[in-house]
């Protein structure tokens, strides 16, 4: 017979409720924790000299909003994207400045555009489309800039710890709504100021019918 410790027990206990959140089946692994879902809507982010050039010389970003992602906002600023085959106005400017200007769309707007944008993960603008960008200073020609943002979560590493990933890894999230969809290669990424999110752009959101409500699951790990 074989006679357990006080400690054994409750590793034992702490195993059993563990494996009760993963599920695995068909080399899938799912968990029944859910993520916040956000939708980021079409913006563009600039350099202190591109907000100058749009707006006047030692121009400040104004803040309307604090978004989630601790240190970002929502400024009262405005601009016009504009190609030869078209022209989308009253566009975002999100806060505070970066190192270099980025303007993200979703696969519709593109097409508003005729322009062609590839799907990248933030901050890597190798092979974006260029953009005319019309402020009310100025215009600013910003080449390779625009990109359709890959899916991504946001997590501490924390949360990373906690879910068993990495930073860059490659997940599937199941959106959980009336219209549930799968997104595959949504891209971890962990920082230390970040707030758990997976983001999602308005294309996304619309098909899966996602609202102010919806969480995500990791459905598997890449």
């Amino acid at each position: 017979m074989n006679y357990y410790s006080e400690k054994d027990i409750r590793d034992i206990v702490a195993g059993v409720l563990a494996q009760s959140k993963l599920a695995v089946a068909g080399g899938c692994t799912e968990t029944s924790e859910q993520i916040p879902v956000e939708v980021s809507a079409r913006h563009v982010h600039l350099t202190q000299e591109a907000l100058e050039k749009l707006f006047g010389r030692g121009y400040q970003l104004t803040k309307k909003k604090d978004l989630s992602q601790p240190g970002e906002f929502l400024s009262g600023e405005r601009v016009k994207l504009v190609t030869q085959k078209g022209e989308i106005a009253n566009v975002a400017v999100l806060g505070p400045v970066r190192k270099q200007v980025q303007v993200e769309v979703s696969a519709t707007d593109s097409r508003t555009l005729g322009i062609k944008v590839p799907v990248c993960l933030s901050g890597d603008l190798v092979g974006g489309a260029d953009m005319l960008i019309i402020g009310p200073e100025g215009i600013l020609e910003a080449k390779e800039c625009t990109i359709v943002a890959q899916a991504h979560v946001h997590m501490t590493p924390e949360d990373a710890k906690h879910y068993g990933v990495t930073d860059g890894q490659v997940l599937s999230i199941r959106l959980q709504t009336e219209r549930p969809i799968t997104l595959d290669s949504v891209i971890v990424r962990v920082k230390q100021a970040s707030k758990l999110a997976v983001h999602v752009d308005f294309d996304e959101a619309n098909a899966a019918l996602v609202d102010g409500n919806t969480t995500g699951m990791i459905v598997k790990r890449g």
